[in-house]
């Protein structure tokens, strides 16, 4: 039985407007080579100037993972020649970073297993990306808008063991970027994607030989190459064989990892300073716009969410996924209250319809949850619409209708529900009336129920079923208006002959 020891170097695109260095226009999707300049094609003479956004935005992401901003950091030059970087160097951090020295603790499940750890997190440091490259049959295109665009790689010690534990980091930290509003964390664009680190040793021997695992765009095949890769060097050790210090990519059609090439050390790079870009020493305006930046994460917001308005795990979790849905909840609870409903009463029942029709709808409509903010029906509308049904003034099948038409007409659904005559019967008398219709209509189903009250009784899913049936049919005589337990009550009344 091996120990397995896993780290990553997740890198994730900043959400400034221009490049880390220069001031081109950052963006995904533009037509290819447009954003493009003399200074990030790395013409000779041209000069290098810091983005203070990227760097704030470096130093939000350090705080929230706990590091130590240093008093003063640089930029090294990193040597290499690749056709996606036109300078044959990168600018990067080394001796330096922005971050240092931090922790992210990781909770969820796998199947039937909890994972809880905490995950060290060596350094956070900033560099421009390199270009695109894009393989076309015997044709290699290069495509230079990426080139130069502000990214942050997050790089972990090797505190995991397993691929889920890896992936459970990836998507709580992407969470975290969005929630920071710092990066839009699109795996498939590779705004955010991860290089793993994995070796295995016999228990208590420290690390193995390190193998990569380069450019994983999903968490998914974090946990699958992982995973595989784990198995594949325990194969090796097993057979007597030594594994070898390589990088190696993930195929996907295949689900295996495949050979790159060798991997490289530190000193293959020869980094030294960059020298066109001064010593950034941060003043105290700038760490606290840093920290004026940061806001409540989602691991700590679920936990509390589940202790101020008693959700379940699995309610908090998926509320929490986006902070503008956890934002959303918040507000309509807290409009709910208003219009006097407990707070735990009101919680449940936000949650309910967050969860399920408003979820629903907004599938529907083509918008992502982050953007619930545009959605029509806001927080206050849904309080509105939860306080009515809470209260008795309209069933719950009325209520779905109401949302429905105040999406279309754009109104508060307590007025559309007043201008439909949508509310609620009580009016017993009016109930009764109703009750009779259907009586005489299915006198037979009454008959069954009667005569099995008489002589011992039905069994209790069918004495169920037939009685949801007669309460369904008066409030469809009444167009879903009439209260179900002033209904049910009188129905159960005329079973036992009263």
């Amino acid at each position: 039985m091996y120990q397995s020891f896993i780290g990553l170097e997740v890198h994730i695109h900043l959400l400034t407007k221009t490049k880390v260095f220069c001031g081109c226009r950052s963006a995904f999707g533009d037509e290819p080579n447009t954003n493009v300049c003399p200074v990030c094609m790395g013409y000779p003479g041209v000069l290098p100037s810091l983005n203070i956004e990227a760097m704030r935005m470096g130093c939000m992401v350090a705080r929230a993972l706990n590091c130590t901003i240093p008093e003063k950091t640089w930029f090294e030059r990193k040597q290499y020649f690749y056709p996606d970087m036109t300078k044959n160097y990168q600018i990067s951090q080394f001796a330096s970073p922005l971050g240092q020295r931090g922790y992210a603790d990781i909770e969820g499940r796998n199947g039937t297993r909890t994972i809880k750890k905490r995950v060290r997190i060596k350094e956070c440091h900033l560099e421009e990306d390199a270009g695109k490259m894009i393989h076309t049959g015997t044709v290699s295109l290069l495509d230079y808008n990426r080139a130069g665009v502000s990214l942050l790689e997050i790089v972990t010690e090797p505190d995991m063991e397993t691929g889920e534990e890896a992936e459970l980091f990836i998507q709580q930290l992407r969470r975290t970027v969005r929630y920071l509003g710092v990066c839009d964390g699109n795996m498939e664009e590779g705004s955010l994607r991860a290089d793993a680190n994995v070796s295995i040793n016999l228990p208590g021997r420290g690390l193995g030989k390190k193998v990569e695992i380069k450019n994983l765009n999903s968490s998914r095949f974090v946990r699958l190459g992982l995973n595989y890769e784990i198995a594949r060097q325990g194969e090796l050790l097993d057979a007597g064989k030594a594994v070898t210090q390589e990088t190696r990519l993930w195929n996907e059609n295949r689900d295996e990892t495949q050979p790159m090439r060798q991997k490289e050390n530190a000193q293959d790079y020869r980094y030294f300073p960059e020298p066109d870009l001064p010593v950034f020493s941060p003043d105290p305006e700038f760490l606290k716009s840093v920290e004026e930046g940061l806001v409540e994460l989602p691991l700590p917001r679920a936990k509390r969410l589940r202790d101020e308005y008693g959700l379940s795990e699995e309610q908090a979790d998926l509320v929490c996924e986006e902070k503008a849905q956890a934002d959303y909840f918040e507000e309509a609870v807290a409009a709910a209250v208003e219009r006097g409903l407990p707070r735990g009463d009101a919680a449940g029942r936000i949650v309910k319809w967050l969860l399920q029709d408003i979820k629903h709808i907004l599938g529907r409509e083509g918008i992502e949850t982050r953007n619930i903010a545009s959605f029509k029906a806001g927080p206050a509308r849904l309080a509105s619409l939860v306080a009515l049904n809470a209260g008795g003034k309209v069933s719950g099948k009325n209520a779905r209708q109401a949302l429905e038409a105040a999406l279309d007409e754009d109104k508060d659904p307590e007025l559309v529900i007043r201008e439909r005559g949508w509310e609620l019967i009580s009016d017993p008398a009016r109930i009764a009336l109703a009750v009779q219709e259907v009586y005489s209509a299915e006198k037979p189903v009454f008959a069954e129920l009667r005569a099995a009250a008489e002589n011992g009784g039905l069994p209790a899913k069918r004495r169920q079923t037939l009685t949801a049936f007669l309460v369904g049919k008066v409030l469809a005589a009444t167009g879903g208006r009439a209260d179900p337990k002033i209904a049910g009550s009188q129905i159960e009344a005329l079973i036992r002959g009263q």
